[in-house]
Formats: C-alpha cells, sequence, structure tokens
C-alpha cells in the first residue's frame, strides 16, 4: 500500500513540474500504470521477501534495484514503441520514488523494531544442536529482538545435555530424532539446526523433506567462523554442492579507499568539532585542576603500538589505583570493566555516556593509527593474553566504533566482544563500515551500555 501510494505521489509531481496541468495521452495512460509497475518492480527484485524485510542493507539494496531495473524498462519501451519519453519526467519521477520508498521502507522498520521489543510481530524457532550453541542462539536472540525471531524449543543432540529439561529458560522437545513432532507441538515457524557432527546430509535431506510438508522454514548453520555474505557463493562439483569461501579484503583498492575516506572524514571533524574540544578541555580543567587528554599505549594493526587521545575521564592518578579495584572486574575476560568505578570523576561520567571522551581518537585516525571502524584498540597486556584466534583481531587497524559498540557496548560478555570483532574482521567491507557509522549515531544518542 506504501508503495502504490509513493508512485501515485511520484508520478503527480513529476507532471505537475513536467506538463503544468497540460497532460498529453501518452503520460496519463503512463501515470495510471506507473503505481502498478513501481509493485511489480518490487516484488520481482524480492522486496517483499519476509526474509528481508524489517532486517539487514538487502532490503533496501532490492528497492534500489528496482528503481534502476524500471528506469531501464521504460526506457526500452519507449524506444520500442517509437514514444519520446521525456527525460526531465524520467529524472524526477524514478528517483523521487526510490527515495521516499526508502525513506518510508526505513521509518516502517523502525516501527516494526519497536513492536518486537515488545514481544509481538515475531517468528518462532525449534533450534536444533548442543546446548552450549542452541543457549548463544537464544541468548543473542533476545538481546537483538529486532531479528524478529524467538527461539520457543530446542532438540539437542542428546536429551541428557539438560539437567533440568531446559535450555536458557526454554523448553527441551526431545532429541534430532524429534524434530518434526516438536515443531508441530511448539507451533514453531523455523527449524535452526545449529552446527553439530551428529546431523550428516542423510538426516538433514530427510529433515527438510519432514519440513517440507507442515511449511515449516529450514535455516542451516554452516560451520564456518562468522564468515557471510559476499564472501561465499555456492560451486556444484562433481555432484556435490560446495560451499566456496573468498578471502577477506584485507588490502588492496578497496582499503586505500578506506584509508582516504576515515583521514578525510576525521580531518573534516576535527576542524568541525574544534569549539566543542575547547569548551570540553575546559570543563574538565576546571573540575579537578588535571590535564584534559588522557593518553595510553594501545596495539594496533600487526601488533604495532601507539599513543591513544581520549578526554581524561577518571582522576589523576586512575592508573595506580587500578591495583585496588581488580577483584571488583565486572568483566569476564580479558578487559577490566567496573559498572561503577569510584574513578571516574563527575564530568567524566556524561562524558563517557555520550562517548565524547572518544572524539580525540579522530587524532589517531587522521594520523593512520586508528580507523573509523574496527576492533576495539587494545592494551598491550590485553593483547599479551590474547588466544591465538583473538589475535586475529589485529590484522586490521583499530576503530573509533565497531561492531561491539553498536551491539550492546559494554554490556557484552569477553566472548560477544571477541565474536563480533572477528565477525568484523572476516566480512569487512565499505558497506558495512557505513552501517555501523549509521547505528553508532543512534547508540550514542541512547547512552546504553556505556561505563
Amino acid at each position: 500500500m506504501t508503495d502504490f501510494v509513493i508512485a501515485v505521489v511520484s508520478s503527480t509531481l513529476a507532471l505537475q513540474v513536467r506538463f503544468e496541468g497540460h497532460l498529453p495521452p501518452w503520460y496519463a495512460v503512463l501515470s495510471v500504470t506507473f503505481p502498478l509497475l513501481w509493485v511489480m518492480s518490487l516484488w520481482l527484485s524480492g522486496a517483499y521477501d519476509d526474509r528481508y524485510v524489517g532486517t539487514g542493507s538487502d532490503e533496501f539494496r532490492k528497492v534500489l534495484n528496482a528503481g534502476v531495473s524500471l528506469t531501464a524498462g521504460l526506457a526500452i519501451l519507449s524506444y520500442a514503441i517509437n514514444t519520446e519519453l521525456s527525460r526531465e519526467y524520467l529524472v524526477i519521477t524514478m528517483p523521487s520514488v526510490t527515495l521516499l520508498d526508502l525513506i518510508a521502507r526505513y521509518a516502517m522498520r523502525k516501527r516494526l523494531h519497536r513492536q518486537r521489543c515488545l514481544g509481538r510481530c515475531m517468528s518462532t524457532v525449534l533450534a536444533v544442536g548442543h546446548e552450549s550453541a542452541v543457549s548463544d542462539l537464544i541468548t543473542e536472540l533476545r538481546r537483538d529482538t529486532y531479528h524478529g525471531l524467538t527461539v520457543v524449543a530446542a532438540c539437542l543432540t542428546s536429551e541428557s545435555e539438560s539437567d533440568d529439561g531446559s535450555v536458557a529458560g526454554v523448553p527441551v522437545c526431545g532429541g534430532l530424532n524429534d524434530v518434526a513432532g516438536a515443531v508441530q507441538r511448539c507451533g514453531a515457524d523455523t527449524v535452526a539446526v545449529l552446527s553439530c557432527n551428529e546431523i550428516d546430509g542423510v538426516t538433514l535431506r530427510q529433515l527438510a523433506w519432514e519440513l517440507e510438508k507442515t511449511g515449516t522454514d529450514l535455516c542451516v548453520a554452516p560451520a564456518l567462523l562468522d564468515v557471510a555474505g559476499p564472501r561465499t557463493t555456492i560451486r556444484p562439483t562433481a555432484g556435490l554442492t560446495l560451499l566456496h569461501v573468498d578471502h577477506p579484503q584485507l588490502s588492496g583498492p578497496r582499503l586505500v579507499v578506506k584509508e582516504i575516506f576515515d583521514r578525510a572524514i576525521a580531518g573534516l571533524a576535527l576542524v568541525l568539532l574544534s569549539p566543542l574540544f575547547g569548551l570540553v578541555a575546559m570543563a574538565i580543567r576546571l573540575s579537578d585542576a588535571g590535564p584534559a587528554l588522557f593518553t595510553q599505549t594501545r596495539v594496533g594493526k600487526d601488533g604495532r603500538t601507539f599513543k591513544i587521545y581520549k578526554f581524561r575521564t577518571m582522576v589523576v592518578d586512575a592508573e595506580k589505583r587500578l591495583a585496588e579495584l581488580r577483584q571488583s572486574n565486572d568483566s569476564d575476560g580479558v578487559l577490566f570493566k567496573m559498572r561503577r568505578d569510584p574513578r571516574i570523576t563527575a564530568i567524566g561520567g556524561r562524558l563517557r555516556k555520550w562517548s565524547v571522551d572518544e572524539l580525540p581518537q579522530l587524532i589517531n585516525v587522521f594520523r593512520g593509527e586508528m580507523s573509523l571502524v574496527g576492533p576495539r584498540p587494545a592494551l598491550p597486556e590485553e593483547a599479551a593474553r590474547y588466544a591465538d584466534h583473538v589475535r586475529r583481531r589485529l590484522v586490521v587497524k583499530p576503530g573509533l566504533t565497531g561492531m561491539w559498540q553498536v551491539n550492546g557496548r559494554s554490556d557484552l560478555s569477553w566472548d560477544e566482544t571477541v565474536r563480533l570483532d572477528l565477525r568484523y574482521v572476516e566480512n569487512w567491507s565499505f558497506a558495512l563500515d557505513l552501517q555501523i557509522l549509521w547505528k553508532t549515531i543512534a547508540v550514542i544518542f541512547r547512552g546504553s551500555g556505556a561505563y
């Protein structure tokens, strides 16, 4: 309905601007049929697919594809029937219908996310796999409700894995042989099969045939470490369906574009925010007469160290008092975090809530030591304790913001922080950077998870 109305508005706007009330017959026919053509173009591009509505960038990309395809289609139709199509009409109609549709879908997406935060408009999931994997899935879907999925039951590889008949508060409805029956009992819309050795191709194919009878969706998690999207393609080889995985883009022209973009944005931001920097520095100095800036050694790309710049949010002797607070650490990993750290000053708490204390790191970005988006810059003593797989974070520059900052900030556990940073490294793209920067703005305004 919204897509149809937007097409009517865009077409009417183009007619008013181009013809000012005088409507040629060809454009009268086109204006009547254009809303239908727009809806059909969206449908053919997959913009109404349930899998994409409400999550991810694929929905917006499909709207853009529909706009490009319809523009080309109208041009070809005009040539085929030998009718002159006004370029002015096309230049007004197609960009406006595409832009308005993107804005409308973004607004409806945010409304849908608010509904899902209240537990509405959700799809129910039956999770299948090991208890630990099922528990992780439940935790993540509860934290990120905007996905629209909620786990209502589980089937474990071994029922004995669960001592009390439940996993993370979700009832266990049997083992691997009970999936089809469990779907009917719990009314699940989707079955999510998590990676486990007990499920082979024959078992999975049999399960797919059983779910086909009830129209239940089947999702399978491949045994890969957060590799997704453009890096994976299906390759049929010798009668087998192989999942081809490309290497991550950690060098080359794309990285040059990222470098230029980072430094340009950082330089512009430093100029525009210089008045704010002066006010914050003055406020910190007046609060306790200590230095406004705090510098600390951090580990960057390939293990190289550099001096990071931040506005000081703690008392002057904060580093000396760290040892006596170690036992009060709220983090479960190598990081030190305290929700109510007594070393944080009054003004420092406000700066941290809105992430203003991080802004001087734009200097590090401009100097090429950091990126706008990347993993968290680690302390040398933290990096020294990294496991082998965690050191993968060091193959890219640390970032001013990143995946974990837009997915919970300091509320995340150490394992979740590592997982998100590794996901960023494995799936980096310029488009992903832009998404994270956009989400960072909303996270800062909410002010949650910062301490």
